[in-house]
């Protein structure tokens, strides 16, 4: 075995084998022709001049072409590879003149010969060829690169040139990528979610918009007049009055629809609450807004008309005209002893109590408090006749109007109802009421009280029209009664109450009995809700 030869090549088969091939003295086989012609064969990719070609009887091998390029299998293939080139670099004495060629430098027995110009050496074509480019993926390595160690430091690698993918590298950046597409898709996943959440949103708001809009508009439109109003009418506003006074005081005059259609018009206007009392120019079926509006304009208060609001008692008209008409209270106490000049009829038997009319009564410059009132009396009468009431039965029915109005007041629905109880007493004499009407409205008339509960006082106080002790109807009416409740009068509802209490002041709640232990039931309801609203109850 001798010592390599010194030329920098190996054989395909040695780099791949990664184990250095042992030379020896005898030609190569490989390498050399056939033993009958002696002239070396040349190697494909290194063409030798004829004229210039190696005597047949130079014993030197010729060279064997190195692989100009391998693909790295792994990653201790490469570094076998690496430590065969440094095994040839200890064996040869020659420098690098420049990357990727290098030159041997023949001894005295030696003879190869040099190459002319312009022919290319093997070590030539190695640099030229290890400049080509590998596109199957894999990390590309120059022959040069094997013989300098290259192969095992890939920081000198990407220093120099491109820097190529190892399997691993490749793996990891793929699945990096994949990663980032997983995040970047989640992503969009989220703010399609949260776009489509607010979309959701918007019109799932915008339907509920639409559609209160369209019950609240229905609800408006049903219980509300659209306006502007027909026929002119005045209508009075007391002092102190709320927002569902004026409301049910409109209602009454045919002004408005419903009493909520304008309470809801009422809430919405802190300017409502600064309403002044008096008389104002309404139209018949005015929309609520319209009649709010009139009421907040002050050229639309007729300051010279006298009102009369249903269960008003003749003490509060009275007051009304004096503060109207600027005149004393004695000219209107003489004006209502003269019964002739105000045209009483005779079965009021001198009081004027109940037979002033409720409206507005315009007052001229020269009314008198005579004339005014006389106007107020004329219109009961008419009323009355109106309705087929006999003169003898005028009195009697505005006394049991002036209770139904009383005990009900706004509340018409009842009315009805609490005529009937009255009929059943009147004739209850031998039953469980003996004829006794036993209403508070009456007692509190009789103590000069307007509005609450009869105290223990009250009910022992024996007055006429305390109708706890007394049998039968008061000497007079208590109030001026509705048109509603002189109706309600003439045509009770059916039925065998003989008992009633409202049990909400509030709401006007009431509810009815035809015996004493259901009476008692139900004031103990009245009870629970006294305990709970004192002053309301006048406790």
């Amino acid at each position: 075995m001798s010592t390599p030869p010194k030329y920098p090549f190996r054989s395909r088969r040695e780099i791949h084998s990664g184990q250095p091939k042992v030379y020896s003295d005898a030609p190569n086989e490989e390498s050399l022709s056939t033993p009958s012609d002696p002239t070396p064969t040349p190697v494909r990719g290194n063409a030798v001049p004829t004229s210039d070609r190696a005597p047949a009887s130079d014993p030197t091998p010729t060279p064997v072409r190195g692989a100009s390029r391998f693909r790295s299998r792994s990653g201790d293939q490469a570094h076998s590879l690496a430590r065969a080139g440094e095994q040839a670099d200890a064996a040869q004495s020659t420098s690098t003149p420049e990357r990727g060629i290098r030159t041997a430098t023949p001894t005295s027995s030696d003879p190869t010969p040099t190459p002319l110009a312009g022919t290319p050496t093997p070590s030539a074509a190695v640099a030229e060829e290890a400049t080509e480019p590998v596109h199957d993926g894999a990390a590309d390595y120059s022959f040069d690169d094997l013989i300098n160690g290259g192969a095992g430091d890939r920081s000198h690698r990407r220093r120099t040139e491109v820097p190529s993918e190892t399997t691993g590298m490749r793996s990891r950046r793929i699945a990096s990528e994949r990663r980032a597409a997983r995040r970047r898709k989640r992503r969009r996943a989220i703010r399609s979610f949260f776009v489509l959440l607010l979309v959701i949103g918007l019109v799932g708001g915008a339907g509920y918009v639409a559609y209160s809009q369209l019950v609240n508009g229905s609800t408006t439109a049903s219980d509300d007049y659209p306006g502007p109003g027909t026929t002119e009418v005045l209508v009075t506003i007391a002092d102190q009055s709320t927002g569902r006074d004026i409301g049910s005081a409109l209602y009454d005059a045919g002004v408005v629809k419903s009493v909520g259609a304008f309470v809801r018009q009422y809430e919405k206007n802190p300017a409502a609450r600064a309403i002044n009392p008096g008389t104002y120019r309404f139209k018949l079926e005015m929309s609520a807004a319209d009649a709010l509006a009139v009421l907040l304009d002050p050229m639309n208060r007729v300051a010279s008309n006298v009102t009369v609001l249903s269960k008003e008692r003749l003490s509060v008209v009275k007051k009304r005209i004096v503060e109207v008409m600027d005149v004393s209270s004695e000219e209107v106490d003489k004006a209502l002893a003269d019964t002739e000049g105000i045209g009483l009829p005779a079965e009021a038997k001198g009081s004027a109590e109940g037979w002033l009319a409720p409206g507005s009564y315009e007052v001229g410059e020269d009314d008198t408090p005579t004339t005014v009132i006389a106007r107020m009396v004329k219109a009961t009468i008419d009323e009355l006749d109106g309705l087929g009431v006999a003169p003898a039965d005028r009195e009697e029915v505005l006394i049991k109007a002036s209770i139904v109005e009383g005990e009900m007041g706004s509340n018409k629905k009842y009315m009805p109802q609490v005529a009937r109880v009255i009929e059943n007493r009147l004739v209850d004499t031998d039953g469980e009421t003996k004829g006794v009407l036993g209403m508070d409205s009456t007692t509190l008339y009789g103590v000069g009280k307007e509005s609450g509960l009869p105290s223990q006082e009250d009910l022992d106080n024996d007055n006429p029209y305390n109708t706890r002790l007394r049998q039968g109807l008061p000497p007079t009416p208590i109030n001026q009664p509705s048109v509603d409740a002189i109706k309600a009068v003439l045509n009770p509802a059916e039925g065998n109450w003989l008992y009633f209490v409202t049990i909400d002041l509030n709401t006007g709640e009431t509810v009815f009995a035809a015996t004493a232990a259901e009476h008692e039931a139900n004031k103990a309801k009245l009870d629970a809700y006294c305990a709970r609203h004192k002053v309301q109850c006048g406790q």
